[in-house]
């Protein structure tokens, strides 16, 4: 081992998983210049130390390449870490003492906002309506994010405020339901429809407007906003370095999004590497993906770029919005096909065609299946080649669609914890929406990995936290469910291997990081225990103790 200069860091007494096939286990590392210098054992690890260089004692816990969250939506997570949290929220007392507490807290707010209901909060089957949320706070208005992201339920004075009481125009596959008495139910699905009620929450919407709209706020952001939107995400940013994290994927994009994250990173305070996409929506002519070029061509160094297209093709099971092949049980739907076919297949097309990776949002089967054949029209348009195209969520899949994943290269792109059996969500909440014979295929992430496609896991931040063990416990340890669902635990390696060295094969990084070897960007996780020591539903009791980015710390507990 020969190492030219005194390192920066050495890490001494770790347990490595390495991901390196050469190494795939080691004691210690060194890192100098930003990069991993040598690794090894401690003894000689230790010996390579210097003066300047900062020695860290692992203590015979994991060391690990830093992970890769590949699904998140860091402005809105940012946002709602302040918003009022009502996880675990159940019954009209709790969520009336819950909100009332809160409205006294954020007095200056347009609207009381709070996120991560229930589609059940006030109990099952029940429907929420803006009768219940006036009981719960009639002076002011009062809006609640289901933890989907995919339903808003809003009281009346909010619905007012918003202007939609007696229903207003909403983009396909969104929805103001609407009472028998011709007025608003309260319940908002889909961002067409509850983006009425966003423009009026504390950021103004913006925080979701690459999700909203793909495009940027109108009008221009005056500069006390736009600050307080980049110290917004600053703060998401120091807040995913605790877990452990050091890049993110994030799952909406607009021009203002970047440039926000473009001057962290001028000041040093982009503290993930940031990978955000062009999101392309319903409405847009496929001739828009011209922007996504622009987008590409002008973010796209080492720490910040644009490679990639978002699209969504349906919505989510619990609001029946999923797309599926036969109506859900007991309703004559079969869900909202967001894109029609022939639209989502020419996107398809143009995108793979200028070489873009993409990402689609589908959730039902029958999403899934027309997703797929998006990405099978490509190949017969454009030919085959590296594109790591992925499907996000793939959360109800039809046996006939299980081989397409490894026949055409299609990334699965899964969050462990947003299955019944995560334990994160109430463990009967999708099954009562799904038939019998669908739920075998349900959440099926080792059939789908035991089929031959590749699968990555993240968290989908905000929809559960970004908390990295927590979603780890979750693929590792699930709860045991009754047939028909299946056992779809998976291994702690390839847990973790689909969080660091997978994630960064599908950004096309896989000979810069993901694993601990010489050379290697020196992106690092060093955990409060051995992993692989824990008994697996005791994972979650471990967390990040030192973060390292690119050879600097960005997290130490």
């Amino acid at each position: 081992m020969v190492v030219a200069i005194i390192p920066d860091i050495v890490i001494l007494n770790g347990r490595l998983i390495t991901f390196d096939d050469a190494r795939p286990t080691a004691s210690a590392l060194a890192v100098s210049g930003g990069q991993i210098a040598a690794v090894g054992d401690t003894r000689e690890i230790r010996d390579l130390a210097g003066p300047g260089t900062r020695v860290i004692d692992a203590g015979g816990a994991t060391v690990l390449p830093g992970f890769i969250d590949s699904h998140v939506h860091l402005f809105c997570g940012s946002a709602e870490l302040d918003y009022l949290d009502l996880y675990g929220v159940l019954g009209l007392g709790d969520l009336t003492e819950k909100v009332r507490g809160y409205s006294d807290q954020c007095r200056d707010d347009k609207v009381v906002f709070a996120v991560r209901a229930d589609y059940a909060i006030l109990g099952p089957g029940r429907k929420t309506t803006r009768h219940d949320l006036d009981s719960v706070l009639p002076e002011r208005p009062f809006a609640m994010f289901a933890a989907d992201h995919h339903t808003v339920w809003a009281n009346t004075k909010a619905l007012e405020l918003a202007g939609i009481l007696h229903g207003g125009d909403v983009d396909r596959g969104s929805e103001i339901v609407m009472a028998a008495d011709g007025t608003a139910s309260g319940e908002l699905r889909e961002p067409g429809a509850y983006s009425y009620v966003l423009r009026l929450t504390r950021y103004g919407g913006r925080d979701l407007q690459g999700v909203l709209t793909g495009a940027d706020p109108t009008p221009p952001v005056a500069p006390a906003d736009r600050a307080l939107d980049r110290e917004l995400m600053a703060k998401g940013l120091k807040h995913c370095a605790r877990y452990g994290i050091t890049g993110l994927h994030n799952m909406d994009g607009n021009f203002y999004t970047l440039e926000l994250l473009r001057e962290l990173e001028q000041s040093g305070d982009l503290l993930c590497r940031m990978e955000v996409p062009f999101h392309l929506k319903e409405f847009d002519g496929i001739d828009r993906l011209n922007e996504a070029e622009e987008m590409r061509q002008r973010f796209n160094s080492d720490r910040l770029w644009c490679n990639r297209v978002k699209m969504f093709m349906d919505g989510v099971v619990e609001s029946s919005t999923a797309l599926m092949l036969e109506p859900y049980p007991g309703l004559v739907t079969t869900g909202d096909a967001v894109f029609g076919v022939d639209h989502f297949n020419a996107a398809c097309v143009m995108a793979d065609a200028m070489g873009f990776q993409i990402s689609v949002h589908a959730i039902g089967n029958l999403a899934i299946r027309r997703t797929l054949d998006g990405y099978e029209a490509a190949i017969r348009a454009n030919g085959r080649r590296d594109s790591r195209h992925r499907i996000e969520h793939i959360e109800i899949l039809h046996p006939d669609d299980l081989p397409r994943f490894r026949e055409l290269g299609v990334v699965a792109s899964i969050q462990p914890g947003h299955a019944p059996f995560g334990g994160i969500f109430p463990p009967d909440g999708v099954g009562r929406m799904l038939h019998a014979h669908q739920i075998p295929l349900a959440y099926a992430w080792e059939d789908i990995r035991a089929s031959g496609a590749k699968v990555i896991f993240s968290t989908d931040w905000p929809i559960i936290p970004v908390d990295v063990m927590a979603n780890i416990k979750a693929a590792v340890s699930p709860i045991d469910m009754p047939e028909p669902w299946r056992d779809q635990r998976q291994t702690l390696f390839n847990t973790l291997k689909s969080y660091t060295a997978d994630n960064a094969w599908v950004e096309f990084n896989e000979d810069r990081k993901g694993r601990l070897k010489p050379g290697m960007i020196a992106d690092i996780a060093v955990m409060s225990h051995d992993l692989e020591a824990l008994e697996p539903q005791e994972l979650a009791s471990s967390h990040a103790v030192l973060t390292v980015s690119g050879g600097q710390i960005t997290w130490e507990a």
